[in-house]
């Protein structure tokens, strides 16, 4: 750890809760259109018309509000009516304004690693979105630099490296996914901490066992990042 300049961090449940609030739109919009599916069986077509989606949507509830509009109509045969489809377009937007709650402990963390280490943060998702969310947060005056990316794949974070004039061994990525923010650094010979939050979205999901590297950490709160320091 000791040729670490730069020190990203992902935003939503590294800095912020977010994954839960999906899963409370979810219950909501799976019980306005159930009409004799299971609960399991709208979650199930809501995922895969999710996924299908990114490549043109990309992440975020604007994305999701979308997917929730789609999976109406396709469950529905088209004949989902205007009120419920107003009701969707309510649920996204009771959901970009809900309240930022912080992480335990990531106030306390940025604080020891400022001015020590140049910070950043390194997301997914709406670019108005996360801005906001930042903003409301108060965490911004903790980074250096702010970039909000369309996906996080190798490709991403080697623009990001590339951008703060660093090589990837003098980068490390601090985040909640394996798969976003972990794998795809690592392979870039970088290095990654994962701290785990309690709940994932299932296509962020990748076992332990298919990351065995040197420069993977694994932590269980973020308080935990200036020791491993």
């Amino acid at each position: 750890m000791k040729s670490i300049k730069v020190i990203g961090f992902d935003a939503d449940d590294t800095l912020w809760v977010n994954e839960p609030y999906f899963r409370e739109t979810e219950k909501k919009f799976c019980d306005l259109l159930r009409n004799g599916m299971s609960l399991e069986e709208v979650t199930e077509e809501l995922l895969a018309i999710e996924i299908g989606n990114i490549p043109l949507y990309g992440y975020g509830t604007k994305a999701f509000t979308l997917s929730m509009i789609e999976t109406s109509l396709k469950i529905s045969n088209g004949n989902v009516s205007s009120e419920k489809i107003s009701a969707i377009l309510d649920l996204g937007k009771e959901q970009i304004n809900k309240p930022i709650e912080l992480i335990d402990g990531i106030v306390e963390a940025l604080e020891n690693l400022q001015g020590k280490y140049k910070l950043v943060v390194a997301t997914k998702g709406d670019l108005l979105d996360q801005e906001r969310k930042l903003q409301k947060s108060g965490l911004q005056k903790y980074f250096h630099h702010i970039e909000v990316m369309s996906d996080k794949k190798e490709g991403d974070y080697r623009k990001l490296i590339e951008h703060l004039d660093i090589k990837p061994e003098e980068f490390l990525m601090v985040g909640n996914s394996l798969k976003s923010d972990v794998l795809p650094v690592l392979n870039l010979g970088a290095k990654a901490v994962h701290v785990p939050f309690y709940t994932t979205w299932v296509h962020e999901m990748v076992t332990d066992q298919e990351i065995l590297n040197v420069n993977f950490q694994k932590i269980e709160r973020v308080s935990e990042l200036q020791g491993l320091l």
